[in-house]
C-alpha cells in the first residue's frame, strides 16, 4: 500500500523584501512538512518570519524562492483557483478580515460564488451550523457580532469550500482568554471531524502545545528546530534558543482561565 504524501510540504522556502539600504531576507531556506491530518505549529518572537511563511504559501508575498507542494503536487509561482480552494487562510483579526458592509450570509457565500460552486444557500447554512451559528446570523453584519462570533464566521468562510488544509495566523490572539478556549476547541473538533491538516502560527506556546502535534521554532527567519508538542510541554527542547523561548514564556505566564494549558 502506497503511503499518502504529506498534506503540505515546504522546501527551501525563502522570502526577500525590498527595503531602504537593500533587500531584507525575511525567511531563509525553511523546510518542513505537515502530514495528512496533522496540526503543525510555528512559534517564535515577533519578526521571526512565521506569519510571512503562511503568506508565502498562499501566494500573498512577492520574491519567493523554494518549493511548496500540496498532497505531493508542486505549486507554481502564482497560485491558481484550484490551489486556493485546497488551502484556506484564517486571519488574526476577525473584524478586519470581514467586509463591514456585507451580511454574514454574503461573507460566507463569497468563496462559493468566486469558485462557481452551486447550492449556495444550503452550503452557507451548513457552514454556519458547523461553527455554532444559527440561521438568524445570516442577515447580521460584522459589527453586530462579538469577537468570538466574528472569528466563527471567518472559520465558516474558510471551510465552506471544504479545503483539506487550514492556515491559521494567530487565530485567537485578538480574543478574550475565555473566548480563545472556545475557538481553539472548535478548531480541534473540526479537525477531528473533517480530517483537516493545520498549519498554525502563534506567539503563545500554550496555544501551540494545546493544538499541535509538532512545532517548528523560528528565529531570525530560520527554522532552528522541529520538536513534538510533548517536548514543548516538558521543556526538553534541544536547541538553546527553543529552550530560552520556553523558559521566557514560563516566566511571563500568569494563571489563565479556559481549557488552554501552558507548557508544563
Amino acid at each position: 500500500m502506497t503511503a499518502r504524501p504529506p498534506a503540505l510540504e515546504v522546501a527551501g522556502l525563502g522570502v526577500t523584501f525590498a527595503a531602504r539600504g537593500g533587500a531584507v531576507r525575511a525567511v531563509r531556506d525553511v523546510s518542513f512538512e505537515v502530514a495528512d491530518g496533522e496540526s503543525f505549529g510555528l512559534v517564535g518572537e515577533s519578526g521571526s518570519g512565521k506569519s510571512t511563511i503562511l503568506r508565502a504559501i498562499v501566494g500573498l508575498v512577492p520574491e519567493v524562492t523554494g518549493e511548496v507542494r500540496v498532497a505531493g503536487s508542486r505549486l507554481g509561482q502564482r497560485r491558481t483557483r484550484a490551489d486556493r480552494r485546497r488551502m484556506q487562510f484564517v486571519f488574526q483579526d476577525p473584524y478586519g478580515a470581514l467586509h463591514p458592509r456585507h451580511s454574514i450570509g454574503r461573507i460566507v457565500a463569497e468563496p462559493l460564488l468566486i469558485h462557481g460552486i452551486g447550492d449556495v444557500e444550503r452550503r452557507v447554512g451548513d457552514g454556519l451550523a458547523a461553527v455554532g451559528l444559527g440561521t438568524e446570523h445570516r442577515t447580521r453584519f460584522p459589527h453586530q457580532l462579538s469577537g468570538g462570533q466574528r472569528q466563527r464566521v471567518a472559520i465558516a468562510r474558510a471551510l465552506v469550500l471544504e479545503p483539506p488544509i487550514l492556515l491559521l495566523d494567530e487565530p485567537t490572539s485578538a480574543l478574550d482568554v475565555s473566548i480563545q478556549a472556545e475557538i481553539l476547541n472548535l478548531l480541534a473538533r473540526l479537525r477531528r471531524e473533517r480530517g483537516l491538516s493545520f498549519l498554525l502560527v502563534s506567539h503563545d506556546l500554550a496555544v501551540v502545545a494545546h493544538m499541535c502535534d509538532r512545532v517548528g521554532v523560528m528565529r531570525g527567519g530560520e527554522l532552528v528546530e522541529v520538536l513534538p508538542a510533548d517536548a514543548l510541554r516538558a521543556g526538553t527542547a534541544a536547541h538553546p534558543y527553543s529552550a530560552e523561548l520556553i523558559a521566557a514564556f514560563r516566566e511571563m505566564q500568569t494563571p489563565r482561565t479556559g481549557t488552554v494549558a501552558a507548557p508544563a
